[in-house]
């Protein structure tokens, strides 16, 4: 059964002025469900992950900052939007999501997270909409729990994935592949175990022949025993935010590509869904949904 971690913003709404401008995580549900590729029964909300998973990756005094409402002013900023005690919650169920993904997809081969993918938050740092790194904590999970003991995290979402890479500089079980555009946000990138910077542009073909070759070898390589996927959207040419030059067709081969890459070699995958920001909603929702309908098409 394909399981799906649902974003706690709507379940819990924020109050006016602090919810995310990002109506696709209402949209892509809706969607999904008006088209029948899923049912509620897909669906689960999480409760907050517990203090100790999350200090597993982040250090206590952030984590502390956070809980407690007392993250500095510079450092709220940084995050990109005002500091509560709802958007803590948030993140914290989202985290917890990712790893009942986990266990999911240990179960069923895959599973997702409607949120998730924040992947900029780093040990003792939260930035670019991202507080607690919901696949950093997960793969932590895993590996403290000996439920994986090599994982392969594969983030292509056109930003670096900088939190997750300074996460695991020194962890040899995780390997970090970041496949990103080289000119946009972070501007000071942090160094992923392989790192694919892609100059402005970059379009379907160039795209897909650097990803068909990197995959196979880096699981023919570092033979992993559970996969984690950032199938961020915003590589779209349409992304405000992304300057890249795919199509949704070749955004969905890429999933396409990967998803079989994890069903071939056997490889659960927990998939977190990350950014999106094109002018129009409804490129942005049917890139995602098309993830989601390729996962039922291979798995169920």
């Amino acid at each position: 059964m394909l399981k799906i971690a649902y974003d706690p913003i709507y379940a819990h709404p924020l109050p006016a002025g602090h919810r995310f401008p990002m109506l696709k995580y209402e949209l892509i549900p809706e969607q999904l469900l008006h088209e029948g590729v899923v049912s509620l029964d897909n669906f689960f909300l999480s409760p907050p992950v517990n203090e100790d998973v999350i200090l597993l990756t982040h250090e206590q005094q952030y984590w502390h900052h956070l809980r407690d409402l007392t993250l500095p002013a510079k450092e709220i900023r940084r995050t990109g939007f005002p500091l509560s005690a709802l958007l803590v919650d948030r993140e914290r169920r989202i985290a917890q999501g990712t790893i009942a993904g986990c266990s999911f997809a240990q179960e069923f081969g895959i599973a997702f997270n409607v949120a998730g993918g924040t992947h900029h938050a780093g040990t003792n740092w939260g930035e670019g909409f991202c507080l607690l790194n919901d696949q950093a904590i997960a793969a932590n999970y895993l590996l403290n729990n000996q439920l994986a003991s090599s994982i392969l995290i594969i983030d292509l979402d056109v930003h670096q994935g900088n939190g997750t890479a300074q996460i695991f500089a020194n962890e040899r079980r995780v390997f970090t592949f970041s496949m990103h555009g080289a000119n946009n946000f972070p501007y000071r990138k942090e160094r992923s175990d392989l790192d694919v910077a892609l100059p402005d542009g970059t379009g379907d073909e160039d795209y897909l022949g650097l990803l068909k070759e990197a995959v196979p070898t880096l699981i023919a390589q570092q033979k992993p025993d559970f996969i984690f996927y950032l199938s961020g959207v915003d590589v779209l040419k349409t992304d405000k935010l992304g300057k890249l030059g795919m199509t949704r067709e070749g955004c969905r081969e890429r999933d396409r590509f990967v998803l079989e890459q994890c069903k071939t070699n056997a490889i659960p995958v927990q998939v977190s869904m990350g950014g999106g920001y094109s002018i129009d909603i409804k490129d942005i929702v049917e890139a995602h949904c098309n993830t989601y309908r390729l996962a039922h098409d291979l798995y169920f």
